[in-house]
Order: C-alpha cells, then sequence, then structure tokens
C-alpha cells in the first residue's frame, strides 16, 4: 500500500510521452489530409472549369493595402472607431470637469459639441468627415436611442414616489411652480422668436410649445447626485428638493408626451384622441402591469435570484412599454421613463436592477447621444450678434423661470432664504434631460439649427452655474465663528486628531486598530474619524444606505472591542483623491492614516508608458520634472491615488501597508536619516499609548554622525528604558518575521526602494510617515 504512489509516480514520464506523441501525431494527420483534399479540390475545379483561372495583376502588398483600406471604412469599423473616440474624449472631458468640481455630464455633452462641426467639423473637415460620414449618422441615432432608452429607464426607476407622499404638498407646490413659471415665460418668449427662428410651415401652437417645455425641465439624476456629493441627502432640505425634482420629472415628461402629441397630430383636437390612448396606455401601466412587477419583484429581490429569465421579464416590459409608447405617438423615451416608475418599489430590486443597467446605459451608449447631439450643434451659425443676443435672452429668460420660480414658491411655504435659493440653484439644473427635449423637437422640425444651438447652450450655461451658485449661497450664509475663551481653552488642549481614509472594510479595519495603539491610554485628548469616499456614479438613493451600512459596519464592531469612539463621514464624490486631500487639509488632523497597493501601471512597458504620460498630464508634476526637480522616469512606490496624497497633503501622512497587521506591540525603527527625527515622535506616542518596545536599528552609528539623532535617541533610552532597544547591525540581518510593524520615514523609504527592493518584499506591516 505505501509502495504505490510511487509506482504510479513512475510511469507519468511514459504517460507524458504517449501524450505528446498522440498530440504531434493527431495534428500531423489533420494537416495533411487537409492540404490532400485541398490539392485534389483544385484539380476538380480545373477539371469542371467552374472557375477559370485568372493572374491577379496586383502585388501582394498592394492587394493587402486594398484590402485594408476596404476594412478602414467599412461600416462596422467605422461604428467602432466612432464608439472608442466618443467613449475616449467623453472620458477626458468628463474627468477635466470632476476636476473643475462640475458634473461630468458637462464634460461629456462638451466632447461631443467639440467632436461636431463646431470645433473639429470646422477646422479638421477631412478628419470629421472621415470619422462620421454622413451614412453612418443612422447607426449611431439608434445606438444612442438605445442608451437613451435605458438611460430613461434608469431614471425612472431612481425616482422614489414614497417620498412624494410625506412630502407631497411642499413639493407639489414648489415643483409646479417651477414648471407653471419657466413654461409661462417660455411661452412668451417664443412670440418673440416665432418670426424669426421658428422652422418655415410650423405654426406657433407647437414652436411655443417646445420652448416652454425646454424652459421647465429638470435634470432629476443630475440633482440628485449633486444632493448626495453637498452630503444633503440625509437632510431635510435634500429629501425635499429630492422630491421636488421627482414631482417636476413626472409632470414635465407627462407634458411633453401631451406636447408630442399635439406637434404629430397637427392641432389639439386631433391630438386628444392620441392623448387619450395615452392616458388608457398609463392606467394600464399602473393598475395592471405594475401590480404584476411587484409581486415578481418581492419574490425575486435578491442579486441571487434575478436569474436570466427574471431579468428577461423586466427589459420586455422596458421595450414592450417603449414600443407602445411610440406607436401611440408619445414617443419611446415616455415609454421607458414610465416603465421605470411602475418597477417594483422594493429597495433592495431597484439597487441591482439600477446596478445592472446604469453601467452600459451611462459608460457605453449615453456617450453616443452626446456626440450624435454635438454632431447637430453649429455654434458657428450663431455668427451675428443679434443671434447671440438671443442666446442671451433665453438664457436669462431660463434662468429668472426656473430658479427664481423655485425660490420664491420655496419661500413662500415656509422655507428660510438660504434653503429657498439653494432650491432654486438645484432646480435650475438642466443637463442630460434638456438635451433630450431639445433632441426630441429637432427631431419632429419644430427646432431650426439656429435655435437648437442656442438651447443647448443654455442648458450647458445652467447645469455650468448650479455648483458656484450653491458655493456663492453657502458662502453668503456662512456662520460666524465666535471665538470665545472657552473656545480658545479647548484649542489650547491641541486634542490629537487621526482621519482614517480606508477603502474596503478589511483596510478600515486594519487602520483602525493602527490608530488605536497611537491613542489607547490617552482617549480623552484624541478623535477618530474614518472616512470613505466612494463614486458618484456607483451610488443612487436606493443603496447608498445600504452601501455606507456595509462599509462601515466591520469598523464600527471593531471600534466596540477597541473601546473607542469613532466618527464616520460618508460621502458620493466625482473625484476621490482630490477630496480626500480637500478634507484632510481643511479638518487640519494630526495624522492621515491612508492604505496603498501596487501601481497599476508598473510591470509592463504599456503600463510604464502611461505612468509617464498620466505625470506630464498633471501641471504640477511637468512642472517638477522640466526644472529638474523630478526625475522623467521614477520608480513607481505606490499607486497613483496615494502617490496623489502624498503630493498634495498638507498634514502628516501615513501610508500604511497592511500585512495581516493584528498589534503593534513590536516595533522596527531604522535610522538612516536626518529625516527619521520625525517618526521618532510617533515611536514615542507607541510607546507610552500601547505599552511596544521600540527597536532602532543605526547601522550606519549615525548617533555618534548627526548629533540631533543622538541626543533624540539619548532621550528616549532615558525616558522609556527597556522600552528602547538600540541595535547596530546590518539591516539585512534584522529577523522581520519578529516584529509586528515597521516604523519608516518617506525619505527613507525611498532610499531603501532604490537600494534593498529584495530586502522589502519580506517587511513586516509598515507605516510610511511623511511629515
Amino acid at each position: 500500500m505505501l509502495q504505490s504512489p510511487t509506482i504510479e509516480t513512475s510511469r507519468h514520464p511514459i504517460k507524458g510521452w504517449k501524450n505528446i506523441l498522440y498530440y504531434f501525431l493527431l495534428i500531423g494527420g489533420s494537416i495533411g489530409g487537409v492540404f490532400y483534399v485541398i490539392k485534389q479540390g483544385i484539380k476538380l475545379q480545373n477539371a469542371s472549369n467552374k472557375l477559370p483561372f485568372v493572374k491577379h495583376s496586383l502585388t501582394g502588398w498592394k492587394e493587402f493595402s486594398e484590402t485594408a483600406g476596404h476594412n478602414l471604412v467599412h461600416p462596422l469599423a467605422i461604428l467602432l472607431l466612432q464608439i472608442i473616440t466618443i467613449i475616449l474624449a467623453a472620458m477626458a472631458f468628463g474627468y477635466l470637469f470632476r476636476k473643475l468640481r462640475q458634473p461630468a455630464v458637462i464634460g461629456e455633452i462638451i466632447a461631443g459639441i467639440v467632436l461636431g462641426p463646431s470645433l473639429v467639423g470646422y477646422y479638421f473637415p477631412e478628419f470629421s468627415l472621415f470619422l462620421f460620414p454622413v451614412a453612418s449618422l443612422p447607426n449611431l441615432q439608434f445606438l444612442s436611442q438605445i442608451g437613451l432608452i435605458l438611460f430613461m429607464f434608469v431614471v425612472g426607476m431612481e425616482l422614489d414616489l414614497q417620498v412624494l407622499k410625506t412630502k407631497a404638498y411642499e413639493a407639489i407646490v414648489i415643483s409646479h411652480a417651477s414648471i407653471v413659471i419657466p413654461f409661462t415665460f417660455g411661452i412668451a418668449l417664443a412670440y418673440f422668436l416665432y418670426n424669426s427662428y421658428a422652422p418655415a410651415g410650423v405654426p406657433f401652437l407647437p414652436f411655443s410649445l417646445f420652448i416652454g417645455i425646454a424652459m421647465s425641465i429638470t435634470a432629476f439624476p443630475v440633482l440628485a447626485r449633486i444632493v448626495q456629493e453637498r452630503q444633503l441627502s440625509k437632510t431635510k432640505l435634500g429629501a425635499l428638493v429630492i422630491t421636488c425634482a421627482a414631482a417636476d420629472d413626472i409632470t414635465a415628461w407627462c407634458l411633453l408626451a401631451a406636447v408630442i402629441a399635439i406637434v404629430k397630430a397637427g392641432s389639439f383636437i386631433s391630438a386628444s384622441y392620441t392623448i387619450l390612448l395615452a392616458i388608457v396606455y398609463v392606467l394600464l401601466m399602473v393598475f395592471v402591469i405594475r401590480p404584476f412587477l411587484k409581486k415578481v419583484g418581492d419574490k425575486y429581490a435578491g442579486r441571487e435570484k434575478l436569474s436570466k429569465p427574471i431579468v428577461a421579464v423586466f427589459f420586455i416590459t422596458l421595450l414592450v412599454s417603449s414600443y407602445i409608447a411610440e406607436l401611440i405617438g408619445i414617443h419611446a423615451l415616455f415609454g421607458a421613463f414610465m416603465a421605470g416608475i411602475i418597477m417594483p418599489a422594493n429597495a433592495s430590486f431597484r439597487s441591482v436592477f439600477i446596478d445592472k443597467v446604469e453601467d452600459v446605459a451611462v459608460v457605453l451608449l449615453l456617450p453616443l447621444f452626446f456626440v450624435f447631439t454635438g454632431l447637430r450643434t453649429q455654434i458657428a451659425l450663431l455668427n451675428d450678434i443679434t443671434l447671440w443676443k438671443a442666446c442671451a435672452g433665453i438664457i436669462v429668460i431660463a434662468v429668472a423661470g426656473k430658479f427664481l420660480g423655485s425660490a420664491l414658491s420655496a419661500r413662500f411655504v415656509g422655507q428660510s432664504w438660504k434653503n429657498s435659493l439653494v432650491i432654486g440653484a438645484l432646480m435650475n439644473t438642466r443637463g442630460l434631460m434638456e438635451l433630450v427635449v431639445l433632441n426630441i423637437g429637432y427631431d419632429l422640425g419644430v427646432l431650426t439649427p439656429e435655435i437648437f444651438a442656442m438651447m443647448v447652450i443654455m442648458a450647458l450655461f445652467t447645469t455650468f452655474m448650479t455648483g458656484p451658485s450653491l458655493d456663492l449661497i453657502n458662502f453668503s450664509y456662512r456662520e460666524k465663528r465666535v471665538h470665545s475663551p472657552a473656545t480658545v481653552t479647548r484649542a489650547i488642549a491641541s486634542t490629537f486628531k487621526i482621519l482614517i481614509s480606508f477603502g474596503t472594510p478589511d483596510s478600515g479595519r486594519a487602520m483602525l486598530k493602527l490608530a488605536a495603539a497611537f491613542i489607547k491610554n490617552s482617549k480623552e485628548n484624541t478623535s477618530i474619524t474614518a472616512l470613505h469616499l466612494t463614486p458618484s456614479s456607483e451610488v443612487n438613493q436606493f443603496n447608498i444606505d445600504e452601501k455606507e451600512t456595509s462599509l462601515f459596519e466591520p469598523l464600527l464592531e471593531e471600534a466596540e472591542q477597541l473601546q473607542l469612539k469613532v466618527e464616520k463621514l460618508f460621502k458620493p464624490s466625482q473625484d476621490i483623491i482630490p477630496e480626500v486631500i480637500r478634507i484632510a487639509n481643511e479638518t487640519a488632523c494630526d495624522l492621515l492614516l491612508v492604505g496603498t497597493s501596487r501601481s497599476i501601471y508598473e510591470g509592463t512597458f504599456l503600463g510604464n508608458l502611461l505612468g509617464l504620460t498620466s505625470k506630464l498630464m498633471e501641471p504640477d508634476k511637468l512642472y517638477r520634472t522640466l526644472t529638474f526637480q523630478q526625475p522623467l522616469f521614477e520608480q513607481a512606490l505606490f499607486d497613483e491615488r496615494t502617490q496623489a496624497i502624498i503630493d498634495h497633503a498638507k498634514v502628516p501622512l501615513g501610508v500604511f501597508i497592511n500585512k495581516q497587521f493584528s498589534e503593534a506591540q513590536k516595533i522596527l525603527l531604522p535610522v538612516s536619516g536626518i529625516s527619521d527625527q520625525v517618526v521618532f515622535i510617533y515611536a514615542r506616542k507607541l510607546i507610552t499609548n500601547n505599552n511596544a518596545v521600540v527597536t532602532l536599528v543605526d547601522d550606519n552609528n549615525l548617533q555618534a554622525k548627526v548629533p540631533e539623532i543622538g541626543t533624540d535617541i539619548e532621550q528616549m533610552r532615558h525616558a522609556f528604558n527597556s522600552r528602547v532597544v538600540l541595535k547596530s547591525e546590518e539591516m539585512a540581518n534584522i529577523p522581520l518575521d519578529q516584529f509586528d510593524l515597521l516604523l519608516v520615514s518617506y525619505t527613507s523609504w525611498k532610499n531603501y526602494a532604490e537600494s534593498k527592493p529584495a530586502w522589502l518584499k519580506n517587511i513586516p506591516s509598515t507605516l510610511i510617515i511623511r511629515p
């Protein structure tokens, strides 16, 4: 029995040779058989004279070039190139506008305008004609419409109709005022625009109705993201404005459906049949389809239970609803919006389904709509001062109707002036929803290219002004700080503040254990804040609470075990790292703890090239490179996010490398330069508050060579006796596995990365201090 494994092992080489022999016989025999059949087939072809031999006049290279050229302009190749270009442009402009603290959607819209005839088409007409040939535009339009249908489905799902019940009175008054007032202003504006800018043959009624609707719309998705990012979602003001936007969207889209019916029918009387059918369709969706979907949603609410057949039921509902709405004459987008509204109200279900749909709709297909809109937007048509005056008038009327109408109505129902102005600024956000309305009007022939361009500029302006308007309102109504004697006394007490910025719950728990080691015996003079920022695109009002709980629950459990009071800070953000840096700098914490991971640019040629490109795209890094303060090619010590925090945070920073960290009792502190003096401060805290033992490794005898270091070491040894151990051995001889934590300065870490990269692979959990 004991020898049987040996017998089996001895047979493995023989079995391997059999497999190799069989493999080569199989492949060789198959290739030989194929060549034989082809040879016989050519003989058969020549004998039958079916395909007479034609000698090619082109050389092999020219023939290949012709084929490649044909492939290059093939409709599918053009479409794929368009999608690649559009997504890259949308990402680049979205990133730029996030840096400006603006919604990414503004950058994506501008990317579309830049790729259109207003810029690329104007200055590079040949390239524009190659990338966006006229024959390819229908394909682009259809794909963008699919993206819009999915997006409107998500918008409908993100509307929580339950909130209308609790805030019905205030929300309905404000939201309807924010529709009626700008709608009236829009109708009045249409009176002055009609003779000069309405398309030939278009009656005043459809033209004025579309101008009125365009003035009345609010971009609910953009508004919801801004409310989340400004941490208003859990306030009464945030709940109210979300409710107002929800009521606004429902009302505005119902009005738009009626307007489309009137435009297509030609008169109100003939449109009454369409409107009647639309009412029947809505009632059927609400009272027949919705209860059925609710039963399905309640039964299959979890992510694991949503099988493909169940998902298919909801997608079929979406497509059928869009199809019926298009047949009735109220547009497929209204059908998609309606399908989203009647989806099961179960928050878990909606969160899961939104996640399934949103990435494809927003990342892949929606940018196509922005570019298609940009291809239609010809800003060069506004080549006269009169046209620009008309554009300015449209913007003024739009802002006055929406902003003032919402703000004054909010003030009338009892809101403070500050809250009223915030509501007005948010309701004035138009964004993508405005473009949807404008494109519908353009497709129906109600808007001319000139008025379309003016309205697109108005949509961009009113969306762009939201952020600065909110900042100005908050600045104007900021609370004045009174520096009382008690405040001054508390400030002098100098509480040690630690800010933990974590990504995953596990990293948060590990960093909390480390933070506890610094403050364990002096909790009364310390504060810990745990910060997690999540991408705005990953949360909505249905999953935001669940996500916050799942992220913070493990960390709060650890805090309870450690008997620590931890303040949590959770915030959606468009640009996470700049936001972390801003929060850290504003709180003026005494230690910012962040985790790290390996750089995505490290390890491959393409990765190194992209890493170099990313460095050169950042102005401050480019300046340091050009002034020889930073080398062009530099080893990536950390991932891009961590490095950005190191470069820009103005508070003491600790970069934590977690290797199954559990405690901080045995500390290793290598002494390699004057920069390590700052690390002594944190070593003292670990000894004082956690009774840790710190081993100082002075392998270059800096204690004798540098008086400042020698003094610090002697003071530590005198103060803590046996808890400070001094060694003069080589770092390579130190058994690293005996230590819980390596404590090192950022400068020393860089030196070790260059001189002892192999040694660093075996380090324990590490805290790198950058003062």
